[in-house]
């Protein structure tokens, strides 16, 4: 799944080529990609055209499209294979289109919601009564995200000295502190050195912020790369792939050796996914007898 930094890039990418642009029309070509509307099809291409979209937003993992008046907002669901592209009006269909949007001005571009998998969608949403920042409602329980410049340092900290779980559980806690997933997260704690089973409340202040930094570090890292890509299926407006993969210090590096240490890494599997983490740096929390 998409996490914070892949996110950033297509919002960045829609930014430069989607704001401030007036819909003219909209074709929705399979159902499952407006699934999460209630309306149906027909109600989001009506509600949707002729309005015009603002600066796009992102909060962690999630990214919506502000409308003029701000009353609604369009929030894209990437799931596992989504894709939000700008093409040529006239450039070819691809296989698994699922929503075409076209402009009102000259521009020649149109914005297309592919799918392969159909996990995905777009759904319109109202704007959340007491969100300063103009969150859709049905995100509007999101934690403010490390790169956040309102994030809370010292909330984060109380609260994950709070949490009975462990500090890789913690970081994926979306209410606690959002864009992180399981990637990022096993990068991080790679570089503090920490075991993803540490309980989370025996972190001392200093520790918490060392991870956070870490957390910050190789988000603005992969940013600066345009994200992690495993495959074609993750790549920004214009079809690119990020290549963050290729500097990826603990994720997917099973049996290859620790670039700190040189021990063997490994992966556990681990809440339906996996954990990589070298044996020797990210010794594992001694279990009370």
């Amino acid at each position: 799944m998409p996490e914070l930094p892949e996110v950033e890039v297509v919002r960045r990418g829609l930014e430069r080529w989607v704001a401030g642009r007036t819909v003219e029309s909209v074709e929705v070509l399979h159902p499952r990609a407006v699934r999460r509307h209630p309306g149906g099809g027909a109600d989001f291409a009506a509600r949707l055209t002729g309005r015009t979209i603002e600066v796009p937003r992102r909060r962690g993992k999630y990214l919506w499209l502000p409308l003029e008046g701000r009353d609604l907002s369009v929030l894209g669901h990437l799931g596992m294979s989504g894709q939000l592209l700008v093409q040529p009006g006239d450039a070819p269909d691809e296989k698994h289109l699922r929503i075409r949007v076209r402009f009102d001005d000259a521009l020649g571009t149109e914005l297309r919601f592919v799918d392969q998998r159909t996990f995905g969608g777009l759904s319109l949403h109202e704007t959340a009564a007491d969100s300063a920042d103009g969150l859709p409602d049905v995100i509007a329980h999101i934690a403010r995200d490390p790169l956040d410049p309102r994030f809370d340092e010292v909330a984060y900290h109380l609260a994950l000295r709070a949490r009975r779980t462990t500090v890789k559980r913690a970081l994926l806690d979306q209410s606690l502190i959002s864009g992180v997933g399981n990637i990022y997260a096993d990068e991080a704690l790679w570089r503090a050195r920490l075991h993803y089973e540490r309980p989370a409340g025996t972190l001392t202040r200093p520790r918490s912020a060392e991870l956070l930094g870490h957390v910050r570090d190789v988000m603005n890292a992969a940013l600066d790369v345009g994200g992690t890509s495993f495959d074609s299926l993750y790549v920004n407006v214009n079809g690119e792939s990020g290549y963050f993969d290729r500097s990826l210090d603990a994720y997917g590096r099973e049996d290859e050796p620790c670039r700190r240490c040189g021990t063997p890494m490994r992966r556990r599997p681990w809440m339906n996914r996996s954990s990589y983490f070298c044996p020797r740096c990210q010794r594992p929390p001694r279990i009370p007898s």
